[in-house]
């Protein structure tokens, strides 16, 4: 309980409604912020189709409205949660019985490994919030009931969603920490880059294949604030051309790592270590300072690090001071005392028995870099005399990382020693510098790609006969399809535009040859010679149809086969991507779509009617049902992502449907239209993949009320791509210490 004292609201989103409240609260709610009651408030009075037009008078909150006029009354009490208890017994559990136990339960029928006959009041759910959470997704998704079962009413939908949420927050504050992210080395790409920086080498370490999108004329200038309107770009099939560059010759690469099947290839769970890559990584140190190529024209430490000091300076204090430095950035902390003796002495015995002080101090860069302190990412355990300390390192190594894909430059790093990090306003404009400058693009080169799962495109090979123009020497049409969504994205990044913009652009970036295919067809290629650098203009698109990550070319052939389109792989695309809810595995008995039928026409048949056969096996109706109409809305869009009426038969191709059951569309514009009609939905969805991509592990039910914060923030602010970066920045899941009994909440400056 809570008494509201003062309250402001202006309008229905939280940022802009300037709640103020000066209240009590009680120790059963000890962590509640003004800015999390007035999103209650406002969320509440949604849903009770209020709109509030009109400030409230020193009396209480007046609304001035058409239908409506509220008051709340000075002293008066809210109860933001309804007690767990009586709210299960009067709502939950009547309409679980009344819905749901027929399917999950009754007579053992037991669908989805649900059996809701298991719980029998508030605390059964309360111990498995996933479970809660299983629950509300299913609803809020309008995939259940089924629709072959009565449905439930809007108000009644609702109110269960309500129930559940209530009993989702009790659960999540009976927790008393965050999952922690666990201890992890970095990754191939990571590596690379963060070697890069230690030692300012204007070279690669090397060759990195995951790298999709290569910039040429150094165009990627986030501290304009300006995507330039025509650039050159490259990417990875254009093949071994793109592999020529700058970099260390005689340094090979370790193994590239996989994107986890829950995320990226930043996930801690992925990146383990054996003794095999153990070694690898020792060979790999010494290979790196021993390259011919490591020298003073490409090591911008050279003189600063390696160059031997004046005969007249003290040699150990030279060599200490040194290596305090350099180690700090290395192991992105301060180094310890015993640690940089050692370093030091062995440096000293190194020259003494006669090495040469330039291959002494390579000696211990190289073994700086084999050490597990510089290999491996992890929070410091928070000792007594140094929280601050431990904690704003750590969230400076975490928030470097998830930027820039690297070590903390020694701005960053110096804050965080000072213990400046850890306040709010020095963090948001750490941030800030940070979104301006160019290794942002390290962010553009790991995120989007693998967010958007283009790699899949890499072996699309569209069939011949029917698309020659795909194919041209010994290139393919999918090294220019791969840059248009990548490089819609760096624009919206380095322009701070909405997200939203993702769905829905009216601008593209196209070479010549997307704008000939997109034109002409496929039919030709509109590329006259073999290109490494191939220019895009930034165009107007006057039709809807085209552009987004979605509705590009290389989205669409990428989940097709040679020949045919894949409307439940194109679903599940949407559903994971877009929605961040994929469908389970299909089981492996599924049998394929029949080609031939004594008792059918197969070939007269639509896809769409030839996919009915998985519906009506009702263990498969579930999952298709929800993402069959996502798949089958971009049908329009052929096997190489080219539009199309009808289908070889001649058949008309049939896009319509509905989004979560309740938003009809005939058309790739009224899906958008639907996609955007959901925009809440999609804001916390994407939030949640770069929340994941940021923490370096999958989200937790504990992770909720930071990605209601994150997408709210980001709602109010017109969906702007900083707010959301600052805000999962700022968020309790972001900002957690190492080893804090309760989740620490981060009073946010905004």
């Amino acid at each position: 309980m809570m008494r509201l004292q003062t309250i402001h609201i202006f309008d229905l989103k939280a940022s802009n409604t300037a709640l103020l409240c000066e209240g009590h609260f009680s120790p059963t709610y000890p962590r509640i912020k003004p800015r999390q009651i007035g999103h209650f408030v406002t969320r509440t009075l949604n849903r009770m189709l209020i709109p509030i037009k009109q400030i409230a008078t020193p009396a209480g909150i007046i609304c001035d409205v058409p239908r409506l006029l509220v008051f709340f009354v000075i002293g008066a009490k809210m109860t933001p949660f309804v007690n767990a208890a009586e709210g299960f017994n009067e709502t939950l559990l009547p309409a679980l019985a009344e819905n749901c136990i027929k399917c999950h339960g009754k007579d053992d029928k037991i669908k989805g490994d649900l059996n809701l006959l298991e719980i029998s009041n508030s605390d059964d759910l309360l111990r498995t919030p996933h479970r809660i959470q299983d629950l509300i997704d299913v609803l809020e998704f309008e995939e259940m009931p089924p629709e072959e079962e009565p449905p439930l009413s809007a108000e009644s939908r609702q109110e269960i969603i309500a129930e559940l949420q209530a009993l989702m927050k009790e659960a999540i504050a009976a927790r008393t920490s965050f999952p922690k992210t666990p201890i992890r080395r970095m990754n191939r790409f990571q590596y690379n880059n963060a070697v890069q920086d230690l030692f300012e080498l204007n070279v690669e370490v090397f060759t990195l294949p995951e790298r999709m999108l290569r910039e040429y004329g150094n165009y990627f200038k986030p501290q304009t604030g300006i995507m330039p309107s025509s650039l050159k770009a490259g990417s990875r099939p254009l093949g071994k051309s793109q592999m020529i560059e700058p970099r260390l010759a005689g340094v090979g690469p370790f193994p590239q790592d996989l994107r986890a099947e829950h995320g990226y290839d930043n996930q801690a769970d992925h990146l383990s270590i054996s003794p095999l890559l153990m070694e690898s990584f020792l060979k790999l140190s010494r290979s790196i300072v021993e390259s011919d190529d490591f020298n003073e024209d490409t090591c911008g430490v050279w003189h600063s690090f390696f160059t031997p000091p004046a005969a007249s300076e003290n040699l150990s204090i030279v060599i200490s001071n040194r290596l305090r430095s350099f180690l700090t950035r290395a192991f992105r902390e301060p180094v310890d005392e015993s640690t940089l003796n050692r370093y030091a002495e062995s440096t000293l015995q190194r020259i003494q028995s006669g090495e040469t002080y330039t291959d002494a101090m390579k000696m211990m860069a190289s073994a700086a870099l084999a050490s597990p302190r510089f290999l491996y990412l992890r929070d410091q355990p928070v000792t007594e005399g140094k929280m601050n300390a431990a904690m704003d390192t750590a969230l400076a190594s975490r928030l470097s990382y998830f930027l820039w894909g690297s070590i903390p430059d020694p701005i960053l790093l110096e804050k965080a020693v000072n213990g400046e990090l850890s306040n709010p306003k020095t963090l948001v404009t750490e941030v800030e510098r940070m979104l301006r400058d160019e290794r942002l693009k390290r962010f553009c080169d790991s995120f989007p790609g693998q967010w958007l799962q283009l790699d899949r495109i890499i072996t699309s090979t569209p069939d011949r006969d029917t698309w020659p123009g795909f194919y041209h020497f010994k290139y393919r049409g999918s090294m220019h399809m791969m840059l248009e969504p990548l490089l819609l994205f760096e624009t919206i990044l380095i322009e701070n535009r909405s997200i939203l913009e993702l769905i829905d652009p009216t601008y593209s970036y196209q070479s010549k040859f997307l704008e000939t295919w997109y034109q002409e067809g496929g039919r030709s290629s509109g590329m006259s010679a073999p290109v490494v650098q191939v220019p895009f203009e930034r165009v107007l698109l006057e039709d809807r149809r085209q552009g987004g990550v979605i509705t590009n070319a290389a989205v669409m052939t990428m989940t097709s086969s040679a020949s045919r389109t894949k409307p439940i792989t194109r679903g599940a695309w949407i559903a994971s991507v877009i929605f961040n809810n994929p469908p389970e595995p299909p089981p492996a008995d599924v049998p394929p779509l029949p080609e031939k039928s004594d008792e059918v026409d197969i070939e007269s048949l639509t896809l769409r009617e030839r996919l009915d056969v998985h519906r009506e096996n009702l263990d498969c109706a579930g999952c298709h049902n929800r993402i069959d109409p996502l798949g089958f809305a971009l049908e329009n869009y052929g096997p190489a992502g080219l539009w199309r009426e009808k289908y070889e038969n001649g058949r008309i191709v049939n896009t319509s449907g509905k989004l979560f059951r309740k938003h009809a569309f005939h058309n790739i514009v009224e899906f958008k239209d639907a996609i955007l009609a959901e925009k809440e939905r999609f804001t916390r969805a994407f939030a949640a993949h770069v929340l994941s991509f940021a923490l370096g592990r999958e989200l937790d039910i504990a992770d909720s009320p930071s990605l209601d914060q994150i997408a709210q923030a980001t709602i109010d602010d017109e969906f702007q791509f900083h707010t959301l970066i600052k805000e999962i920045v700022l968020s309790e899941s972001f900002l957690q210490p190492a080893q804090a009994s309760e989740p620490q909440v981060a009073q946010q400056s905004r």
